[in-house]
């Protein structure tokens, strides 16, 4: 039996971000925190889309993309003192979340911001594969490749796991349960936290 090679990774400058946007779209179609928020097939795709340019913008110009298997699976990280584009980001919540739901999605934001770390860290906002070429260890190499550089920088790394499926994942590369958030009708959103190398 041959070994199981690790795919190889391809960094995405900034300028570029909104080429793995189709792959995340695709992702988070099924994951529970994006179609609670964004319950309508059509709105979903249309608001979701938009709601990722709020890590594409001329504010976040720093955030760091990364893909493998030719866009199979993608993932956005957030450098150190890097924030998304808040009116972006507003702007995809005010178009697709139902209003009977939005004082909910926007006290789950809230929280998200009052439980985000404050020392120095990478922050993994999104990752995932379309759902045509997941469990073939796309996640673990684009991991893989990102903490490395966190290790390298000796930094954290943090993100809020949306889907309970993926917190195995997320443990067996480093990161611990920090808290979770659940308002409301919500699913939970677990925080994690991987301490610096």
């Amino acid at each position: 039996m041959s070994p199981i090679t690790s795919p190889a990774i391809v960094e995405i400058p900034a300028s570029e971000l909104e080429r793995v946007f189709p792959t995340l779209v695709l992702a988070f179609g099924a994951d529970p925190m994006a179609r609670w928020s964004w319950p309508d097939p059509q709105r979903y795709f249309a608001s979701f889309s938009a709601m990722l340019r709020g890590f594409a913008s001329r504010g976040t110009i720093h955030c760091v993309g990364d893909q493998a298997g030719g866009y199979a699976a993608a993932a956005v990280w957030m450098p150190p003192g890097v924030e998304p584009d808040e009116a972006a980001l507003e702007q995809g919540m005010r178009e697709g979340v139902p209003p009977a739901r939005q004082s909910e999605v926007a006290a789950v934001v809230e929280q998200m911001g009052l439980n985000h770390p404050r020392e120095p860290h990478w922050h993994l906002p999104l990752i995932g594969a379309d759902p045509a070429h997941q469990h073939r260890g796309l996640g673990s190499a684009l991991l893989r490749h990102a903490l490395a550089r966190c290790d390298r920088e000796h930094l954290p790394a943090y993100l809020e796991s949306s889907n309970p499926a993926n917190v195995p994942l997320y443990e067996r590369h480093g990161f611990r349960r920090t808290g979770v958030i659940q308002v409301g009708s919500s699913p939970e959103l677990v925080l994690m936290l991987r301490a610096a190398r």
